[in-house]
């Protein structure tokens, strides 16, 4: 019995190390939250974030984008922080823009597999993740597990360096198994991707229980955002932009 609580005790006590969060037996979800109330604690500097890092945007554009907090859709605050963003990233990270929810589809499955990369992995692609975030338009579900595997398998294919990614949504997984299952999968083999998770406007437990999961399982950041300011300062946070870095993105017209 007192070797069984020993070895118990390792376990737990090594499980925490890993990935610097209380562990309790009682909840499988009992993870530390970071809130833009408390992103000053996060210990990582702007250039470990950053070093030898590819970032792949992955926007939500599930029919929901299109709700309005305080008159303005949710959709467009997403485009108004990228572009505020975008420049001020390091010129020497790669960034990309995959993005899921803008086909509606005829079928389940059709509804389930609209992700797109839009603007592949590149340095200098402000511009072209901008001209793609406002020609597409939030309609359809929301396949993040999807979305990730494509990303993961496809997008990221023959990059050695670490992978980050940045997923923004106003949702959780509605298609197909959670991203929480899939990620705690992943990582048994794998120790180069990062998941930032931005909440936006989330107020499901069970849905931000699976995206706090997704996030911290890879060692990422769990953010919640619940207005255009909080969206914003997750993103600067995540990007490791740096806001007093001068830089601009043509805003692209809605025809």
């Amino acid at each position: 019995m007192l070797k069984r609580f020993l070895i118990s005790s390792l376990f737990l006590g090594l499980i925490s190390v890993l990935f610097g969060s209380k562990v309790s037996v009682a909840s499988n979800y009992d993870y530390s939250i970071y809130t833009p109330s408390n992103l000053s604690k996060l210990s990582k500097t702007v250039s470990e974030e950053s070093k030898d890092t590819n970032i792949l945007f992955i926007v939500d554009f599930s029919n929901s984008m299109n709700d309005t907090i305080n008159g303005k859709t949710k959709l467009d605050m997403a485009r108004a922080t990228l572009a505020e963003i975008l420049p001020k990233i390091p010129p020497n990270i790669k960034t990309g823009l995959r993005i899921y929810g803008h086909k509606a589809g005829f079928t389940y499955l059709q509804g389930c597999q609209a992700s797109s990369i839009k603007v592949p992995l590149g340095y200098n692609n402000h511009q072209s993740i901008m001209n793609n975030l406002y020609s597409s338009y939030a309609t359809g579900w929301t396949p993040i597990t999807y979305s990730l595997k494509q990303a993961i398998n496809h997008d990221f294919a023959g990059i050695a360096e670490k992978k980050h990614i940045i997923l923004l949504t106003d949702g959780g997984e509605n298609c197909d198994e959670s991203p929480c299952t899939y990620v705690i999968n992943l990582m048994k083999d794998r120790d180069d991707i990062k998941v930032d998770v931005i909440a936006f406007d989330i107020h499901d437990a069970e849905a931000n229980n699976q995206l706090r999961c997704t996030a911290l399982m890879t060692r990422g950041k769990f953010m919640t955002a619940d207005s255009e300011e909080d969206l914003s300062r997750s993103l600067f946070e995540t990007t490791g932009a740096r806001k007093d870095v001068r830089g601009s993105v043509a805003i692209p017209k809605i025809e």
